[in-house]
């Protein structure tokens, strides 16, 4: 599917890439428009729809390459073998600052509710069910090393207030990068900032 938009060279593809997924993530599937992911890719609208059919088959692919990248790139190199809860919050956000660089709305894009006002797509994306992405808690929280809570804690709760918190991180960066540029962005400035965090978070639930 798609085979000339998927075999571009990254240079011509990433940009098209990108201005779907910012438009898909910012309006949904069905407010979406093909005129402004034109426009953001630099490209006329007639060479976009030489490289995609329809809308429809763009935000289809993008939901197979978004998941393959997410799955690769991000699930596949996590270390599942670190027991210690803060090092695994801090190996998954650099997994995924170095995908958010290359592609800064994929995360927004693959959250996106399934449900559209086209039945065609709400039953593509039902086929595509089975083969979700595992939740951020079960990869992050499943097996930690409990013994380094404090003992007077309920773990599980500490665990999903921790959950809480790396939720609101990544929605502070989402709203950092809506109102930034993406080559202005100081992915530094967050890793400090994300460390700063990690290391509070310590002091309230470690011994």
């Amino acid at each position: 599917m798609l085979s000339k938009l998927k075999n571009l060279e990254s240079r011509r593809k990433d940009p098209i890439l990108n201005a779907a997924l910012k438009e898909f993530a910012m309006k949904g599937f069905d407010n979406a428009s093909t005129n402004v992911i034109a426009k953001e890719a630099g490209i006329s609208k007639g060479l976009m729809f030489h490289y995609v059919n329809s809308k429809k088959d763009l935000f289809l692919f993008l939901y197979d390459y978004c998941t393959k990248m997410i799955e690769e790139e991000y699930l596949g190199l996590i270390n599942f073998d670190e027991q210690d809860i803060f090092e695994k919050l801090r190996q998954s956000y650099l997994l995924q600052l170095e995908l958010i660089q290359k592609y800064p709305w994929i995360f927004e894009f693959i959250n996106l509710s399934s449900a559209t006002k086209s039945d065609e797509v709400n039953r593509e994306l039902e086929k595509r069910t089975n083969e979700k992405l595992s939740s951020c808690h079960e990869t992050m929280f499943d097996h930690v090393d409990e013994s380094k809570f404090r003992t007077e804690l309920n773990v599980e709760k500490a665990k999903q207030l921790i959950f809480w918190a790396n939720i609101g991180f990544t929605d502070q960066i989402l709203e950092e990068m809506r109102h930034t540029e993406t080559s202005e962005l100081d992915y530094d400035h967050i890793l400090a900032e994300l460390d700063g965090y990690l290391d509070e978070l310590r002091k309230v639930f470690y011994q």
